[in-house]
Order: structure tokens, then sequence, then C-alpha cells
């Protein structure tokens, strides 16, 4: 096993599509799964308001995990920390939505939402800055 360098883990967090947000809870670790862009050092992201934004407002300090797995023995794990920011600028949401959607052209659970209830929920479209990153590989 090697540790990877810094730009490497920078380019594995910017080629994956989804990752595990993990947080803090209730004083407890609560980890979930989000789809995701990486672009100028921050992960970007969007979520209908509930359990992990509700953790994130009140503990902004989080991390990102992903990985790719090849097999038992190849395989490389990213974890990215950083403190979660609301976006919420107008202007900001509408890019990032764009980004996110261009990456993700299928519905996500929260276009489905806007799909069935032909209306608009109040989505949260945030950003975690990326202040220190580790990753290793076992090639």
């Amino acid at each position: 096993m090697r540790a990877l360098q810094e730009d490497e883990a920078r380019a594995l967090l910017s080629a994956c599509r989804i990752g595990r947000l993990g947080c803090v809870d209730n004083g407890e670790p609560y980890v979930v799964p989000i789809s995701y862009v990486f672009e100028d050092g921050s992960v970007y992201s969007h979520s209908l308001p509930g359990r992990k934004i509700e953790a994130l407002r009140a503990h902004p300090r989080a991390c990102i995990q992903v990985d790719e797995i090849e097999n038992d023995f190849e395989w490389r794990s990213v974890i990215a920390y950083g403190n979660f920011e609301e976006i919420r600028v107008p202007s900001d949401r509408r890019s990032i939505l764009s980004k996110l959607l261009d990456r993700f052209p299928l519905l996500t659970p929260v276009e489905s939402v806007m799909a069935q209830d032909a209306a608009a929920p109040d989505s949260i479209v945030f950003r975690i800055p990326i202040d220190r990153i580790t990753g290793v590989s076992e090639c």
C-alpha cells in the first residue's frame, strides 16, 4: 500500500461521480452517498432539506470519501476534508445546478420529486472547499 500524492488524490476526486459524505449528526457519525462535481478546489452538490443538511448546518466540518476499486488487490481511496457552505446567490446556484445536471443528465432524487409534485422543492445547493486531502492506493 502507498500514500497518494496530493495531485493524484485530487485527480481521483475529480474523476469520481459518487462519493460518501461524512458529517456529525447529534454526536454520531452520519455517512450518505452524494453525487457531486469537484471544481476549483471545492466539492459541489445539492440536496433536499433533511437530516444531512440539518447536520451540516449544525456542524459544518465534513468529509467526502471516494474510491476506485478494480479488485481486492487494485484500488485507490481518497478522503477530502472541508467545511460545508450553502450557496445562496441565485446566479451561483443556477451555475452549479447546471454543472451538476450536465454531469448527471438523468433525473436525480431532487428532480424526481419536482417531476412528481410539479412544483420545485427548496433544493439546497452547497460546496465543501477542500482544505485537506489524503489518499491510499493498493496497486
